[in-house]
C-alpha cells in the first residue's frame, strides 16, 4: 500500500491494464467454462445494492424478502414451491452444507457417504472438513454411477447418497429414482448436486428432451444443490442449496442475540453475504421467466449437436458420448489429449482437460459461429499436425 493514495483515474488504467490477460466471454472462444456472461441486468443490480449486507435482516430487511422469493422461484423449478435455502457462494458451498445438515441429521457413527467417480471435487472439501468418509463408486458405460454397486456398499456407516445431475465432465444424470429408493429403504439422506443441471434439465424436460425426474419430485431427494451462476445467467458468486422442508435446515441454525431486537438465526456458513448476487438472481428470473430460459436451453442444445456432429466427421476424433445436455466430451486417436489441448490453445481456444478427455461447454455466450471457428482449428490441427 502506498503512503499517499493515487488518483483514481491512474487506478483504473493500471487495472485495466492487469485484466488484458483474461479471456472474454465476448470472443465466444472460452468453451471450457460452466459460466457465462452475466445477464445485463446485473450490471444495475450492482450498482444499487453493492453495499447491502444480506446477513443482516435487521438493517436490511428488504433482501432476505428478495432471497426468500428467489429460492420459492427455484424451488417450484424444481419440484417444491415450499423448498427452503438460501443463495449461497457456489456449489462448493451448496454441497457441504448439504451434507452438513446430513450429519446433523443423521449423525452417530455414521460418517461414509456414496457418490460416484465424477462426483464434483467439492465434495472431496466437505468431506475433508466434516470428517467424512467417500466412497466412490465406479461408473457404467453411459458414465452414470453404478446403482448395483451402490447397494453392495452399504453398511452401518453409511450417511449419505450422492446423485449427480449434470456431471461436471459428461453432463450425464445419474439415475436419482434408483437411488432415491434405496436411501428411503436404508433411511439415508438423498443430496442431488445439480449445480450445473438444475437451469437446464427443467428446461429439457418442457422442450420434450428429458423424460426423467432427478429434483424433489423424487419422494426420496432432501436436498439439492442448483447454481444460478451457470446456466441461470446470474453474476459470481451464486450458488444455491435447497432443502425439501424446513425441519432440515434447522439442523444447521444457530441464533446471534446482539443483531435486532430479538436476534436473528443464521442457517448459512457464512454470516456476512453480499447481496447483489441474490438480488440479481431474483431480478434475472423475473426478467427471463420460463420462456426466456427454455429459448436459450434451445439453442444452447441445438448448437450442442451441431458441434457434436461436426466433430463426428472428423477423422481420428470420437465423441466419448452423445451429448445429454450442452456438454461434448471427445477424445484423439492421433494425438493424445494434453498434446491436442495445448495445440488448441495455442490457437486461441480456452477448453477443459480430463484425464480421459477433452470438454466443451456450449454456454449462452458461445454461437454456431464460433463453434465452426473451433471444428475448423480443430480440423486443422489434426490434418497438419501442427
Amino acid at each position: 500500500m502506498h503512503e499517499k493514495g493515487l488518483d483514481k483515474n491512474e487506478v483504473l488504467n493500471s487495472l485495466g491494464k492487469k485484466l488484458e490477460e483474461d479471456a472474454s466471454f465476448k470472443s465466444g472462444r472460452i468453451l471450457g467454462s460452466m459460466c457465462s456472461e452475466p445477464h445485463r441486468i446485473s450490471e444495475k443490480i450492482f450498482s444499487i445494492t453493492f453495499q447491502k449486507n444480506l446477513g443482516d435482516e435487521y438493517v436490511f430487511p428488504s433482501i432476505s424478502k428478495i432471497e426468500h422469493d428467489a429460492i420459492s422461484s427455484i424451488g417450484s423449478m424444481l419440484s417444491n414451491k415450499d423448498a427452503v435455502g438460501h443463495i449461497v457462494s457456489g456449489g462448493t458451498e451448496a454441497n457441504i452444507t448439504a451434507l452438513w445438515v446430513a450429519r446433523k441429521l443423521k449423525g452417530g457413527r455414521k460418517k461414509e457417504v456414496i457418490l460416484s467417480e465424477s462426483a464434483h471435487f467439492s465434495f472431496e472439501r466437505a468431506s475433508d472438513i466434516l470428517g467424512l468418509k467417500l466412497v466412490k463408486i465406479p461408473l457404467t458405460r453411459d458414465f452414470t454411477i453404478d446403482v448395483s454397486k451402490v447397494r453392495k456398499s452399504i453398511n452401518r456407516n453409511t450417511l449419505a447418497i450422492v446423485g449427480v445431475a449434470g456431471s461436471t465432465g459428461f453432463g450425464t444424470v445419474d439415475p436419482i429414482q434408483a437411488l432415491s429408493d434405496i436411501s428411503l429403504e436404508n433411511d439415508l439422506y438423498l443430496h442431488v448436486d445439480a449445480a450445473f443441471g438444475g437451469f437446464v434439465l427443467p428446461f429439457l424436460k418442457e422442450l420434450g428432451l428429458y423424460k426423467s425426474q432427478f429434483d424433489f419430485a423424487v419422494p426420496g431427494v432432501s436436498s439439492v444443490t442448483i447454481d444460478p451462476h451457470k446456466m441461470g445467467l446470474a453474476p459470481i458468486p451464486a450458488g444455491c442449496i435447497l432443502f425439501r422442508e424446513s425441519s432440515l435446515l434447522s439442523k444447521i441454525t444457530l441464533n446471534a442475540s446482539y443483531i435486532g431486537r430479538a436476534g436473528q438465526n443464521f442457517t448459512t456458513m457464512s454470516c456476512t453475504r453480499p447481496s447483489t448476487p441474490t438480488v440479481a438472481v431474483w431480478a434475472i428470473m423475473k426478467t427471463l421467466g420460463r420462456s426466456g430460459y427454455r429459448s436459450m436451453v434451445k439453442r444452447c442444445i441445438d448448437n450442442t449437436l451441431m458441434l457434436a456432429k461436426d466433430i463426428r466427421r472428423l477423422n481420428g476424433v470420437k465423441l466419448m458420448l452423445e451429448p445429454k445436455m450442452n456438454i461434448v466430451s471427445f477424445t484423439c486417436s492421433q494425438l493424445s489429449n494434453k498434446i491436442l489441448f495445448e495445440k488448441l490453445e495455442r490457437k486461441g481456444w480456452v477448453l477443459s482437460i480430463f484425464p480421459t478427455h477433452l470438454r466443451v461447454v456450449v454456454m449462452p455466450h458461445v454461437k454456431k459461429k464460433h463453434l465452426k471457428a473451433f471444428v475448423s482449428d480443430l480440423s486443422d490441427v489434426l490434418e497438419n499436425n501442427r
